[in-house]
């Protein structure tokens, strides 16, 4: 299931938006390419480095709160780097039984697959290559059906993909994909980049990642707050990444609206 770095192409001469997330966070996994990738976007963001760890920790909070509330059943789609921690450590510390699938579509990703791999004893992780641009296939994932039970609620996390997939159409259809095909209960965690507090400064790095190859498309409230129709939000609904039910206890980063430059929200299917 999980490649040798030798058989795929990392492609370290680019800048890859995993890798320099990887390293607006901290972490290991990027090359000089990633790196003059994330100067370039935060010449144009100076707030880059701030935003990626205000999203990261609304990660953590909302798995927190997800597993308090009695979830046990994680999907992450478009996983990233595994950047420890990650979301079946935060799960497990509260939920050792928690299952947890990771996909991506990201050669990169399959190749450092094995650091999502190390579940609780009680619990489980599975890594499944996958297109979040094809969610039927996600679903179809034979390590998905091994590792988690689509008859009960799963907890389905969007983290910092959709502004990724540009099109209103394309990105919202892939969102009504996964609704439709969980069971009530079940929940829709998604965090994405807005213009909506400073929309020059946004609109200069979305041409840096265009530029570097990555297509981008930051979203206001109203197209945000499109992906959950017919779901309930939870408290507090729609808000910046860092307002997200804020924890003293783990949050470390003093944040602004502008400076954390993205959505958050998660919902319940009645």
């Amino acid at each position: 299931m999980v490649a040798d770095e030798g058989a795929v192409d990392l492609e370290l001469d680019r800048a890859h938006s995993a890798r320099m997330y990887d390293y607006f966070l901290g972490g290991t996994t990027n090359f000089p390419a990633d790196r003059e990738g994330a100067g370039r976007a935060m010449a144009a963001f100076p707030a880059a480095m701030v935003a990626a760890r205000a999203n990261r920790q609304f990660m953590h909070r909302s798995v927190r709160h997800l597993t308090r509330l009695g979830m046990r059943q994680f999907l992450d789609v478009g996983t990233g780097i595994p950047t420890s921690p990650n979301l079946h450590e935060i799960a497990q510390e509260t939920a050792p039984g928690a299952r947890v699938v990771y996909t991506d579509n990201d050669p990169i990703v399959l190749a450092h697959a094995r650091a999502l791999l190390h579940s609780s004893p009680e619990g489980r992780t599975a890594y499944a290559q996958g297109d979040a641009r094809d969610p039927q296939a996600v679903l179809k994932t034979p390590e998905l059906h091994d590792t988690l039970d689509l008859g009960e609620p799963v907890a389905l996390s969007l983290i910092a993909l959709l502004h990724f997939i540009p099109g209103d159409r394309t990105a919202h259809d892939i969102v009504e994909h996964f609704k439709e095909a969980l069971p009530s209960g079940s929940t829709l965690t998604i965090s994405h980049v807005t213009p909506d507090f400073d929309p020059e400064t946004i609109a200069r790095v979305i041409q840096s990642y265009v530029a570097s190859g990555t297509p981008t498309q930051a979203r206001t409230r109203a197209e945000f707050t499109r992906f959950f129709d017919g779901w309930e939000l939870l408290d507090p609904g729609v808000t910046v990444t860092h307002r997200w039910r804020p924890d003293a206890a783990h949050d470390i980063y003093q944040v602004t609206d502008a400076e954390a430059a993205c959505y958050a929200a998660v919902a319940r299917k009645p």
